[in-house]
């Protein structure tokens, strides 16, 4: 009587275990994963899908939720900007984006944890990235107060969709350079309501 070999199930496991190893992107060097929900996305560098064919970030929504975020930073000495206003530009496009997404950039103040400007592109005057769009440059201008301690800046999405960015630049501005965030006063403020 022929004998029937049961079939392997450990090849069919690793081959699961290396497709999600192989569809998962890698933490580019430098940046850390952050937000509210970073479960809930897949976030790293995506090969050749750059602007000129080269590698870019992503940051791509895995669950099927909409008040959710994420987001990829850095943090880093501001010694260099010191009490100059300083532009940050880089590319971004996205795909089916349901809530928004966009560049953030802020200055940390040395002696506390509060932050003394702030630009996310949503708040205030919104310039947030919404549904799908190409490679488009977007800017952040902020000064940089000697009382600063960190700067710290990233992408986030909010919601579901895919969102990739590329060539990140930082250079000092003239002042004559409007600032493009909200600029935290080192002190109190009309306090007798003198407008």
């Amino acid at each position: 009587m022929k004998q029937f070999k049961k079939p392997l199930l450990m090849p069919t496991f690793i081959l699961l275990a290396l497709t999600l190893v192989l569809s998962s992107y890698e933490i580019p060097k430098g940046w850390f994963e952050a937000g509210a929900n970073p479960e809930a996305y897949d976030v790293g560098i995506d090969k050749g899908a750059g602007r000129n064919g080269s590698d870019a970030g992503t940051i791509k929504c895995i669950k099927n939720k909409s008040n959710i975020w994420g987001n990829l930073m850095q943090n880093f000495s501001p010694d260099t900007f010191l009490d100059k206003r300083i532009r940050m530009s880089g590319w971004l496009k996205s795909k089916e984006v349901s809530g928004w997404s966009s560049f953030w950039l802020r200055v940390d103040d040395k002696y506390s944890n509060k932050s003394l400007s702030f630009d996310n592109m949503h708040y205030g005057v919104d310039r947030s990235i919404k549904g799908t769009t190409d490679w488009t440059k977007y800017e952040i201008v902020l000064d940089v107060p000697k009382e600063a301690g960190n700067i710290a800046f990233g992408i986030m999405l909010n919601g579901r969709g895919q969102v990739w960015f590329d060539d990140f630049e930082f250079e000092i501005v003239d002042k004559s350079v409007p600032t493009t965030g909200v600029d935290k006063q080192l002190g109190p403020q009309n306090l007798k309501f003198d407008n």
